[in-house]
């Protein structure tokens, strides 16, 4: 009588590296070509335990070096907790656990959560990586995912449609330390809103549908860029985290040499120790370089292969982009083309990461960004502003939102010339840029228009500063009006929202004479006139700002 694992066979699909282009992992799937296995997996644990080893040993058998991702219920989870049929799986077929994601899914319903959150402890101690599989279309509840702590998040293509929605959970996996990613792409738009919403990684039929053998060969459309990260930061250098090609510190160079010879696509080879801690580096030119001379491969094949590696270069998982700059520029200049290991908090190689994707991903940064400033002041636009007042929407912090301008800016043009006119205005720029502290914002959205956005205690000494300034032009006097709406969280749902309170406070701000100030609420009627005198504002007490 036939097994009923004869009836099943795996598919892989690829996980796409949005910034690199390049594959991160491969997800196995099952594939029951008769009856329905994955509905008894869901109500029988040990069935699900022995499919998640039947695909380790799947992957085994097709010699794929891409870490791995393996699917379990969060009831087998819960019931099984260590899953040892897994852990068995993984140590025979030559496997670092931290190579493998155990993709916990849906339904979450009768669940015990504490037994469910142990399970995950012990797995996540012995190395292996936690994803919450099926966010936005199954029934984790929020404040389990929390608890989970995943360090990745997968989420269903259709909450795509729910921009709010995916700003949450990018929020949340930042707050979290986690990846975010979207399954089930089809389209090329729909991989544009993924990079939009801010997800690293994403994967579906568009750019490369399951597939009995693993595959590195995925479509990936031209994409711009998600959300712009700021100067001082940079990306997280998770964006960029490739694969490592692992092996034992007692590696032979001969083990080596039929690892990188087998794999075109690697470029270097770490060796870890037992606990998965990188000891040395070896680079794939310079070491096929010495394989390679005359009696390299007998002086050199049954030889450890630590004796042709160097020390590894390492960062933790929580580095930024500029910070792995920083360590390939303080080593030896021999080895600017050396993979950096990305290492978690335990020193474990999570992957490694590559000097050309760095250079290209912040070059092009940098490049957007001198596009999106104001030529006169070399100040930011409104979109980094706007971009910037999503974030902290979505984030539930409370900001204030401030237009600056120039009273009367035509009459000074037109009486002292323009010349003396862009003078103030650059004067303007640069005062808004030596007041702003912490994290305030200071944009030019076009002739005398500023926008800044900060923190609320940091907005009394900014304003005082700009506009207890004289100012003047040509031998003019000229004063400046302050308009400003605090925004508290759920005051208001997005940038355009919040530029919708403020257009009324600005209009009240330029009914008053001398430099002026209106500060208004935004959701609360009624507004504050801080500075300035005469003059009827526009927007009277009692009315609603956000109306």
């Amino acid at each position: 009588m036939p097994s009923w694992t004869d009836t099943v066979r795996f598919a892989f699909q690829p996980i796409v590296n949005l910034t690199t282009g390049g594959v991160a992992a491969l997800e196995i799937l099952a594939r029951p070509e008769a009856g329905d296995i994955l509905a008894q997996a869901r109500r029988d644990p040990e069935l699900d335990g022995r499919l998640a080893a039947l695909a380790i040993r799947a992957a085994a058998r097709k010699e794929t070096l891409l870490p791995l991702h393996v699917n379990v219920f969060a009831g087998t989870l819960a019931d099984l907790g260590g899953l040892a049929a897994l852990r068995a799986a993984v140590h025979e077929a030559g496997r670092l656990p931290w190579e493998v994601t155990v993709d916990v899914g849906p339904p979450y319903t009768h669940v015990p959560q504490h037994a469910l959150l142990e399970a995950v402890t012990a797995l996540r101690g012995e190395g292996f990586r936690i994803c919450a599989d099926g966010v936005g279309d199954g029934d984790v509840p929020l404040r389990l995912l929390t608890d989970l702590a995943p360090e990745l998040m997968k989420l269903d293509v259709s909450l795509l449609t729910r921009p709010a929605a995916v700003r949450a959970m990018r929020t949340l996996c930042e707050q979290l330390g986690a990846l975010l990613s979207v399954e089930g792409i089809e389209t090329e738009s729909q991989c544009a809103a993924a990079v939009s919403a801010g997800a690293q990684l994403a994967q579906g039929e568009l750019f490369a549908p399951p597939a009995r053998l693993p595959t590195a060969d995925v479509y990936v459309p031209a994409l711009s860029p998600g959300v712009a990260p700021t100067p001082r930061s940079g990306p997280s250098v998770r964006q960029f985290v490739r694969p490592a090609a692992l092996l034992p510190t007692t590696a032979s160079a001969g083990q080596v040499r039929a690892l990188l010879t087998g794999s075109p696509e690697v470029s270097g080879v770490l060796l870890v120790d037992p606990t998965g801690i990188p000891v040395r580096s070896v680079h794939r030119s310079r070491f096929l370089l010495s394989m390679s001379g005359r009696y390299g491969h007998a002086l050199y094949a049954d030889r450890p292969a630590a004796k042709l590696g160097d020390p590894p270069r390492t960062v933790g998982v929580d580095a930024t982009a500029w910070e792995v700059l920083d360590v390939v520029a303080d080593g030896d200049r021999d080895r600017t083309s050396d993979d950096v290991a990305v290492v978690d908090h335990y020193g474990r190689c999570v992957g490694v990461v590559r000097l050309a994707d760095l250079v290209r991903a912040l070059a092009e940064t940098q490049v957007e960004e001198a596009a999106g400033l104001n030529p006169l002041t070399r100040l930011p636009g409104s979109d980094a502003i706007t971009g910037e007042v999503d974030r902290r929407i979505a984030d539930g912090r409370v900001f204030a939102l401030s237009w600056l301008d120039v009273d009367h800016f035509k009459q000074v043009n037109d009486g002292a010339g323009f010349a003396a006119g862009d003078e103030l205005i650059r004067a303007v720029g640069r005062a808004l840029q030596h007041a702003a502290s912490g994290a305030t914002r200071v944009g030019h959205i076009g002739g005398d228009d500023f926008l800044v956005l900060t923190d609320p205690d940091t907005l009394d000494p900014l304003a005082t500063s700009v506009l207890d300034t004289p100012w003047s032009a040509g031998g003019r006097t000229v004063t400046l009006s302050l308009a400003t709406v605090l925004c508290a969280p759920g005051s208001v749902t997005d940038h355009r929202q919040a530029a919708a309170c403020l257009a009324p406070l600005k209009q009240a701000a330029k009914a008053l004479s001398g430099a002026s100030w209106v500060l208004g609420r935004a959701g609360l009627p009624g507004l504050e006139v801080r500075r300035g005198s005469g003059g009827a504002p526009t927007q009277p007490f009692g009315q609603t700002l956000a109306g």
